[in-house]
């Protein structure tokens, strides 16, 4: 094979690798290791949509165990401002994080395992927290009210289907398919005849790809909402998708930037020296 066939080749692999090396990177780091995944999703306990669905599940969990008779809708407002209220809290964050590292094995289980369950997150802590302040605010009925595992709904398993392997694969590559991408525009590089053009090329070869992640990522957020069960807040769950990948969109990002000015660095030098040069 012709020198500049092969590193035509290794360039499109390497091309190709961009974007794989980003989501292999992010299945490790971001979503594999929980740390990471509690650090993401802990700005969430301030995010307003998500409060309001903790809020309206708290609630309706703590309306289903006591009857009040004609009070049943003040008492209920009533509750939901006391929910919201404690949502503001720093009590809550931690529980919150508490929550989200207790969540951290569904979420692995969901994308590694075929189970048909849905990822969620138990709010019995916050129930908990609920009906102390009620106790401690006087509420007749607040030391009847039980604490069950009540749990909103992040992620249903179900929709992963085919996913699961993909992910499963990219998580057990973690940054060996990003170092993969550099080792082959390397060699790529120093194979090709005219390396200028060939930095150039798989610059902005690198940028389309991780364009095109960039891409995916919010196609995936579209058909992810779509999915989403009428009971299940879209701007929570938006929230949550956002949230999850965060630091996808933002390596795309890089990584286009990154592209686009080497590609423009590369193609400019020699202009540039030749301007200085008269």
């Amino acid at each position: 094979m012709p020198k500049t066939v092969l590193s035509a080749v290794l360039l499109v692999l390497a091309c190709l690798l961009v974007p794989l090396g980003a989501l292999s990177t992010w299945a490790k780091h971001g979503i594999g290791d929980r740390d990471s995944y509690v650090a993401t999703m802990a700005p969430l306990a301030s995010d307003d949509a998500v409060r309001t669905a903790v809020a309206d599940e708290v609630t309706g969990a703590v309306m289903k165990e006591i009857d009040v008779g004609p009070l049943q809708g003040t008492v209920e407002a009533f509750v939901r401002d006391a929910v919201r209220s404690f949502t503001h809290t720093a009590a809550y964050r931690t529980a919150w994080e508490a929550a989200n590292r207790a969540a951290h094995d569904a979420v692995r289980r969901a994308w590694s395992d075929d189970s048909d369950g849905a990822v969620t997150i138990d709010l019995a802590p916050i129930t908990e927290q609920i009906k102390r302040q009620l106790a401690d605010d006087g509420v007749p009925f607040a030391s009847k009210i039980p604490v069950r595992h009540t749990e909103i709904t992040v992620l249903q398993s179900t929709d992963l289907g085919r996913l699961r392997q993909s992910f499963h694969v990219l998580r057990a590559a973690g940054v060996w398919l990003a170092v993969a991408a550099a080792v082959l525009a390397v060699a790529g590089v120093l194979l090709a005849t005219r390396r200028r053009g060939a930095v150039i090329a798989t610059a902005l070869g690198a940028a389309v790809a991780a364009a095109a992640l960039a891409g995916a990522v919010a196609v995936g957020r579209a058909l992810t909402l779509d999915d989403l069960p009428s009971d299940i807040s879209r701007e929570a769950g938006g929230a949550v998708y956002d949230a999850l990948t965060a630091s996808l969109r933002t390596a795309a990002g890089v990584l286009v930037g990154v592209g686009v000015l080497v590609a423009l660095g590369v193609w400019l030098l020699p202009r540039l020296r030749g301007s200085a040069r008269r």
